[in-house]
């Protein structure tokens, strides 16, 4: 018992690990989302959706044996990010154009916030596929079932979520602050978001209802790497070219 209680605990930690990697790209998202709103509005965005991202990886969570099979839920997710962040760049070119002439009305409290809700659904598919494939390696714990997992697993895979959340929480907080130091950085944020995007549509070609690639390419080390390598250079290039944007104002 004390083996696999031992086992339940190092599969946590992993997947909070997990979950705080995960959290990065979804923290940027809602950072971008909710900047344009006053500072206390900026809190309350972020608290609301969180709290309907919660609600939805609860419930999702009961139904996840049955959303696992339905690919066009993951297409869904993947759509979503990529027209979010391919409409954001072509309205911010836009912008960079039309100037202070006219300027782009920005979306409202309650209209951020379900933006905000909608893409923390998009990343929740992503974490929660991660977190099923971690969980369903432990041994049973219990005999009671939940949503077709097993209780123990079930568990581990809701503290996961949890703290997941409370990572993108802070997270964001944080990046919004560094989006008002360097607002040229949005654009490489949008960039993320799409890159997320594109990572869900090869999820979902993948899937085992459709396998116009490889089931297993998603999950290969040759793609893993590919995705970080391709996201860390957006975030450092945006970065230093925000930097750079910034002593040319000064």
């Amino acid at each position: 018992m004390e083996a696999i209680l031992l086992e339940y605990a190092w599969v946590l930690v992993v997947l909070i690990a997990l979950e705080g990697l995960l959290a990065a790209d979804n923290a940027v998202v809602m950072a971008v989302m909710v900047k344009h709103l006053p500072k206390p509005q900026q809190k309350k965005a972020l608290f609301y959706g969180l709290l309907g991202a919660f609600v939805f990886r609860f419930a999702a969570l009961f139904m996840i044996t049955f959303l696992v099979n339905i690919w066009q839920i993951q297409a869904l997710g993947a759509a979503y990010l990529l027209f979010i962040s391919i409409k954001a760049l072509l309205d911010k070119g836009k912008d960079d154009e039309d100037d202070v002439k006219n300027p782009r009305k920005k979306s409202g409290f309650w209209m951020t916030v379900l933006k905000v809700e909608l893409a923390d659904i998009a990343f929740a598919l992503d974490s929660m596929l991660a977190a099923v494939a971690l969980a369903v390696t432990l041994p049973e714990l219990g005999d009671f079932h939940i949503g077709g997992i097993n209780g123990g697993q079930f568990v581990v895979m809701l503290l996961g979520g949890i703290i997941g959340l409370i990572i993108i929480r802070f997270a964001a907080r944080q990046f919004v602050v560094l989006l008002e130091k360097f607002p040229s950085l949005e654009t490489a944020a949008f960039l993320i978001v799409g890159w997320v995007g594109v990572k869900l549509v090869v999820l979902t070609l993948s899937h085992q209802k459709l396998q116009i690639i490889d089931e297993a390419f998603p999950h290969s080390t040759i793609w893993k790497s590919i995705f970080w390598v391709v996201l860390l250079a957006i975030a450092v290039g945006g970065y230093l070219t925000a930097i750079a944007k910034n002593r040319k104002q000064a």
